[in-house]
């Protein structure tokens, strides 16, 4: 079993004391210097003025987003004649949402009602020379119905598969140009409302005022009016590094696209249908926020750390003097000094008379 003496031989019972010295060794001092400086200016300056390290932050807010797009847009095309657009024809799905689809161009089969018609050209397995190109019952997965089993006339050019389904059958032949490019001067009104439950404060982006009439005679301006939410769907284009156009024709030929219809009764009792594939514009509106105030935790924390970089630093110059520097044999011998005390006998005699004072062992006789 170990004792005291065999613990202290190993110096395990050793209490180690702090020494400063000060050594005239210029490379390291400049060294110790400029890694402190550094320290300083990341504590300072990147983690509590940058990074507001002083701050309790709230990053996950609650957001409610109202969307409401405004303008209208006429065209003029051979099934539809004049048709006029509005905010329930050209907007999908409907208002309020944070997503929506800005109809650009389209494509319209008026009057579809159920039967048979030659499929289109365009479908794979439609063409066909004679009735045993078309098997009854088969079903394409681009196909617009079920073939009946005959192989009719499409044009005079071609022939194709009967089948059975919304007749006519949809054209495959899109608007070059944008039909509702006007789209571009539509106002769109975005309201978002942020709340950061952490600290129970709101935000809104809508300027707060009484007058009923300013959101619908203001237009949004980062410079004269930038609490105005009435955005021009060309402007918001445009602040993304798009052209409103280019981006409608860029999407229709990438085939972005939906289909809707819209049903009815005939007098007849036939339900008959209008055909639309709508091309356009999806617009995703994304809200972020973050909220901090002073908090002595944190606070705590950001110096905190900086003080522990300074000791980390003090401890590496102490490394590198005592171990990497060319005289660090003295530097070693001269921090590190090894105190023991008097020992004491059990003679009185022998013990040396240090604690007394040199005037009193004078006035012995």
């Amino acid at each position: 079993m170990g004792s005291p003496g065999a613990l202290a031989g190993w110096g395990l019972l050793d209490y180690k004391t702090e020494k400063y010295v000060m050594t005239r060794n210029w490379r390291v001092g400049a060294l110790q210097r400029l890694l402190q400086l550094g320290v300083v200016v990341y504590v300072v300056g990147w983690a509590l003025i940058v990074k507001k390290g002083y701050q309790e932050q709230d990053l996950d807010p609650q957001i409610s987003i109202i969307t409401k797009l405004k303008g209208v847009s006429v065209t003029q095309i051979k099934e539809l004649g004049n048709r006029l657009w509005d905010v329930a024809d050209f907007v999908k799905p409907a208002q309020g949402e944070n997503v929506f689809f800005l109809v650009t161009n389209f494509l319209v089969t008026p009057e579809q009602v159920q039967g048979r018609c030659p499929e289109h050209p365009s479908i794979p397995l439609a063409n066909c020379w004679a009735h045993e190109d078309c098997p009854e019952g088969e079903m394409g997965t681009h196909s617009h119905g079920i073939k009946t089993g005959q192989c009719v006339v499409f044009n005079e050019t071609h022939r194709t598969c009967e089948i059975r389904g919304w007749c006519p059958v949809e054209s495959s032949t899109v608007p070059v140009k944008p039909l509702l490019v006007q789209a571009k001067n539509f106002t769109l009104f975005i309201k978002n409302t942020v709340t950061f439950s952490k600290f129970n404060f709101s935000k809104s982006n809508a300027l707060e005022t009484w007058d009923n009439t300013y959101f619908k005679r203001c237009r949004y301006d980062p410079l004269s009016t930038p609490f105005c939410p009435v955005f021009r769907i060309g402007d918001l284009v445009a602040a993304a590094g798009g052209d409103f156009e280019a981006l409608a024709l860029l999407l229709q030929e990438r085939s972005y696209n939906f289909r809707t219809a819209t049903h009815w009764w005939e007098t007849s009792g036939v339900e008959a249908r209008s055909l639309l594939k709508l091309y356009g514009i999806r617009f995703n509106i994304l809200v972020t926020g973050r909220a901090g105030k002073f908090g002595i935790i944190p606070t705590t924390i950001t110096l905190g750390t900086g003080a522990a970089w300074l000791g980390v630093i003090t401890f590496f110059c102490d490394l590198l003097l005592l171990y990497v520097d060319g005289e660090s044999y003295f530097y070693w011998t001269t921090k590190y000094e090894e105190a023991k005390a008097p020992k004491v006998t059990s003679n009185p005699e022998q013990r040396e008379p240090a604690s007394a004072p040199p005037h009193l062992a004078a006035q012995v006789p």
